[in-house]
């Protein structure tokens, strides 16, 4: 008995941060049977923590509700971290693809808000980010295009992962890409 409560506390903890969930499609899907046809829907969520988390989840299901919920838990189960620039945009440009899908997304400054198209849309306001500018193309199928976006997103390395995987500071990393820029200007006054 005391190992199910045990079970319980550690579930309740880990849904203690509150997740968000956008549906992004829902789809009447049918199976051909002796008697007919047989009715179902399938649903495409997206559920991110807005800091940081996202991850996405399809459920099939004889009703609407019941293909929702299963869609959330599978996204739950699925989830990424993908490190944010100031908690608001993305550290550098990438590309993401998955089938025919190819999505660019690039880093914006403050104000820009949300460029995307649809279920692209969705993944962004989910992860937290306010300030993006990206494109898809090649598919208009929400499932390739939130695969695509999710293949871009895992690209992402912070300065953080950058000077780990160096052996170096973070100070040295953003030094140096600041150097360059900075030797033009300097140049122009004398």
């Amino acid at each position: 008995m005391a190992r199910e409560d045990n079970r319980r506390d550690r579930r309740s903890r880990d849904e203690a941060p509150e997740f968000a969930d956008r549906l992004v499609a829902i789809n009447r899907v049918s199976k051909t049977v002796k008697g007919g046809k047989r009715f179902g829907f399938a649903a495409l969520v997206v559920v991110g923590d807005q800091k940081g988390r996202v991850g996405f989840g399809k459920g099939k299901a004889k009703e609407v509700p019941e293909a929702i919920r299963k869609a959330t838990e599978q996204a739950k189960r699925q989830m990424i971290r993908v490190p944010l620039r100031e908690g608001r945009t993305l550290h550098h440009d990438m590309e993401g693809r998955h089938g025919a899908g190819k999505v660019v997304m690039r880093t914006a400054p403050e104000g820009t808000g949300i460029i995307a198209g649809g279920p692209m849309r969705a993944v962004f306001e989910m992860l937290g980010v306010k300030d993006v500018v990206s494109k898809s193309t090649g598919t208009q199928n929400p499932y390739n295009m939130i695969r695509a976006t999710l293949d871009g997103l895992r690209k992402e390395s912070s300065p953080r992962n950058v000077a780990q995987r160096r052996g170096k500071k973070v100070s040295d990393i953003l030094h140096k890409d600041e150097a360059p820029a900075s030797a033009p200007a300097e140049s122009a006054e004398a």
